[in-house]
C-alpha cells in the first residue's frame, strides 16, 4: 500500500496521528527510511499515512512528544519514536497485538481523582473506556469507596478535621469577642465528627459512580494487573477473573503509606489510612515522620484537645523551604505539640488493645541523639502510634514488567511527560509518574490535558511548573514557586532577593491569639530578571485561599514592582505582600503594624 504524503502544521500532523492508525511525521527534505516504515506498515496490511511539516513546526512537535530527531512514527495516536523503535516494536510481535481490535480505546487502572478525571474525559471525546478500581486493605483492615487518596483518606476528611479544630479554637476566641460561652468543659465527639466526615466521602464515592455511568465509562471494582502487552485481567473482591483489552492504558495507582519493617510496627501502628474512620479517639498520639501528613495530622489532633508527640529524625518538610518549615515547627510547639528530634523508632509492642470505644496502649521503643553526640535508649507508652514517614507506588502487583514498562527504584513509572519511556501505548499520570509533584489537582489537570492531547492532537500539554500547593498545618502554610535553597541554587545566592516581613491578622487581635507571632510572607525574586518572583511564601490562617489568588501573578513572570504597584484590600493578610520593603539580607528586626 502506498504511503500518502500531505503538508501540514503540527497541530494537524498530531490531528492526524491521532485519527489514523499509522503516521508518520517528517521534517525537512530528509526522507530516510521512509520506505523501511511504509514496507512493514504494509507488510502489517496497514497504510503509512506520512506528514511534512516546517522545521518550526518540528520543534513544536518534538517538544510534545519529547522526541528530538525525525521522522517519528505514530500507532494508533502514539509516539513510538523513529523508524529503528517501529522496527523493533514490529519484530517483537506487540505491533500485530496492538493493530488488533480490541475492546476498549482505553483501560484506566486507578479510580483516584487523576484517572476518574482522565477516564470522563476520554469518554466526552466518544472512547469506549473502562475504569478499575479497588483497595487492598490497609495494615489495619481499612479500605474504602471510589474516589483515590485524596478523596477517602487524604485532602477531603484532612480538611474537614483541620476545620473542626479551628472551630474549636473559634468557640475560645468568642469569649473574647462577647459571646457568652456557658460554663464547663467543652468536648468534641470523635464519633460525631468521624461519622460526619464519613457520610459526607460517602456521598462522593457514590457520585463519582454516578458520573461514569452519565459518561459511558464501565467501572469495574477489581484489581488489574498485566497479563499482556494489550490484555489486563481484572479480579474482583470474590476473585472472580475478567480478561480485558484495549489500545491504550492509563496507569492512576497513586501511593500508599510506607510502613517500616520494623518489630511491632504493621500490628501495632496506624497510618493516614486508617486514622479518618477510626472508630475511637485516638487519645494520646504520637506522630512519627516529619512529613505533611505528619504534621497536619498532629496539628488538628492537638486542636481537638489530644496530647500529641512528633517523633522526628531530621528535617521537617524536606523539600520544602526550610525558614518556613522551622517557622511552622516553632508555631506547633508554641501550640503545645512535643516534638521528639533526632529520635528514630526501633520497636513497639501492643500493652492493650482497643475496647468498648477506647484506644488501647502502645509501648514505643525509640533511640534519640542528644546534642552531645551520644545515643539514649528511652521507651514511652502512647495510645494512638501514626506514622506518617512518605508513601510508595502502588505498582508492584500490577506486574507492569510484564509488559516491559520502565521503572525508578520508587516503583514510579519514568516516561517522556506522562508516556512511558518503553512502552509507547501506556502512560502514568499524579504520583505514579516519575518526577511528578504529588498533588492532587495535578493529577486532575494531567488526566484531562492527557487524553485531549491524545484523542485530539491539539498539542495540549500539562505545566508542571509554578504549582500553587498548602500544608494545612495549625497556622496553614502557602507556597508557590521556589524555596530560597532552591532559588539559590538555581541562580545563585548573589542573584536572589528575599524581601519578607511578620503581620497581625486583625482576627487575631480582639482573641489575643499566640499564632499572631508567627505569621509570616515573604517573596523570593531574581535581581537579574527585573526582580521576577520566583517564590511566594506565607505562613497565615487561610493560607490556601490567599496563595491560589496571588499564585496567578507567578505564572504570568510577576516582578516585584507589579506587588508593589497592586492597592491592597484592607484589613486583610493578603494586603501585606503589596507593602514588603524589607529585605532579608538586611538582617532587620521585623515587626507587624497594624491600621
Amino acid at each position: 500500500m502506498p504511503p500518502v504524503l500531505t503538508n501540514g502544521e503540527a497541530k494537524d500532523a498530531l490531528s492526524v496521528a491521532a485519527e489514523l492508525t499509522i503516521v508518520v511525521v517528517v521534517s525537512g527534505k530528509d526522507r530516510t527510511d521512509i520506505d523501511k516504515i511504509t514496507n512493514i506498515a504494509a507488510a502489517v496490511q496497514q497504510r503509512a499515512e506520512i506528514v511534512s511539516v516546517s522545521e518550526g513546526e518540528a520543534k513544536r512537535i518534538a517538544h510534545v512528544t519529547g522526541r528530538s530527531s525525525f521522522p517519528l512514527v505514530f500507532v494508533k495516536g502514539d509516539c513510538i519514536g523513529g523508524p529503528e523503535e517501529f522496527e523493533r516494536l514490529n519484530a517483537s510481535g506487540t505491533l500485530e497485538e496492538w493493530l488488533k481490535p480490541h475492546k476498549y480505546d482505553l483501560i484506566v487502572i486507578g479510580g483516584g481523582s487523576g484517572g476518574l478525571a482522565a477516564a470522563k474525559e476520554a469518554a466526552r471525546l466518544g472512547k469506549k473506556v473502562a475504569c478499575l478500581d479497588y483497595v487492598q486493605p490497609s495494615t489495619q483492615g481499612t479500605t474504602w469507596g471510589l474516589g483515590g487518596t485524596c478523596v477517602n483518606v487524604g485532602c477531603i476528611p484532612k480538611k474537614l478535621m483541620h476545620q473542626t479544630a479551628i472551630l474549636g479554637h473559634a468557640i475560645k476566641d468568642a469569649k473574647e469577642y462577647g459571646w457568652e460561652i456557658p460554663e464547663g468543659e467543652i468536648k468534641l465527639s470523635w464519633e460525631k465528627m468521624k461519622t460526619a466526615v464519613q457520610d459526607h466521602i460517602g456521598s462522593l464515592n457514590w457520585g463519582y459512580r454516578v458520573q461514569l455511568r452519565e459518561k459511558q465509562v464501565t467501572y469495574l471494582n477489581a484489581y488489574g494487573t498485566f497479563s499482556g502487552s494489550h490484555e489486563v485481567q481484572a479480579k474482583n473482591k470474590k476473585g472472580k477473573v475478567e480478561t480485558i483489552t484495549a489500545d491504550r492504558f492509563l496507569i492512576s495507582t497513586g501511593l500508599r503509606p510506607r510502613i517500616p519493617d520494623l518489630p511491632g510496627a504493621k500490628e501495632c501502628c496506624i497510618s493516614s489510612d486508617d486514622l479518618f474512620s477510626l472508630p475511637y479517639n485516638p487519645g494520646k498520639t504520637l506522630c512519627i515522620g516529619a512529613s505533611y501528613v505528619s504534621l497536619e495530622c498532629a496539628g488538628f489532633l492537638k486542636g481537638i484537645g489530644l496530647d500529641v508527640t512528633v517523633m522526628v529524625r531530621s528535617i521537617l518538610l524536606r523539600g520544602f523551604d526550610q525558614d518556613m518549615a522551622a517557622r511552622i515547627g516553632k508555631h506547633m510547639e508554641a501550640e503545645g505539640i512535643r516534638f521528639l528530634r533526632s529520635a528514630i523508632p526501633k520497636s513497639f509492642e501492643k500493652l492493650a488493645e482497643p475496647a468498648d470505644g477506647k484506644a488501647g496502649r502502645i509501648g514505643v521503643t525509640f533511640d534519640i541523639v542528644r546534642e552531645d553526640g551520644t545515643t539514649e535508649t528511652l521507651v514511652e507508652e502512647f495510645e494512638t502510634v501514626l506514622i506518617a514517614i512518605g508513601r510508595d507506588a502502588v505498582t508492584d502487583a500490577v506486574q507492569l514488567e510484564k509488559i516491559g514498562v520502565r521503572r525508578a527504584k520508587n516503583g514510579k513509572v519514568v516516561g517522556r511527560h506522562e508516556q512511558s519511556i518503553t512502552v509507547p501505548y501506556v502512560y502514568a499520570i499524579g504520583d505514579v509518574l516519575e518526577g511528578c509533584p504529588e498533588l492532587t489537582p495535578v493529577a486532575i489537570q494531567a488526566g484531562k490535558v492527557l487524553m485531549r492531547r491524545l484523542y485530539t492532537g491539539n498539542g495540549e500539554m500539562t505545566e508542571y511548573d509554578q504549582i500553587p500547593t498548602t500544608v494545612f498545618t495549625p497556622l496553614e502554610y502557602g507556597c508557590c514557586g521556589l524555596s530560597e535553597e532552591a532559588a539559590f541554587e538555581y541562580y545563585g545566592e548573589e542573584n536572589i532577593d528575599v524581601f519578607h516581613n511578620v503581620f497581625l491578622p486583625l482576627e487575631y487581635t480582639v482573641a489575643h491569639r499566640m499564632d499572631a507571632d508567627h505569621c509570616y510572607c515573604k517573596l523570593i525574586c531574581h535581581n537579574k530578571d527585573d526582580n521576577r518572583v520566583v517564590g511566594y511564601h506565607i505562613l497565615t490562617p487561610n493560607a490556601g485561599e490567599v496563595t491560589q489568588g496571588f499564585a496567578i501573578a507567578l505564572k504570568l513572570g510577576g516582578r516585584k514592582a507589579d506587588f508593589d504597584r497592586l492597592i491592597g484590600i484592607h484589613p486583610t493578610v493578603a494586603e501585606n505582600f503589596t507593602t514588603l520593603t524589607i529585605l532579608k539580607s538586611e538582617q532587620k528586626e521585623l515587626q507587624a503594624s497594624g491600621c
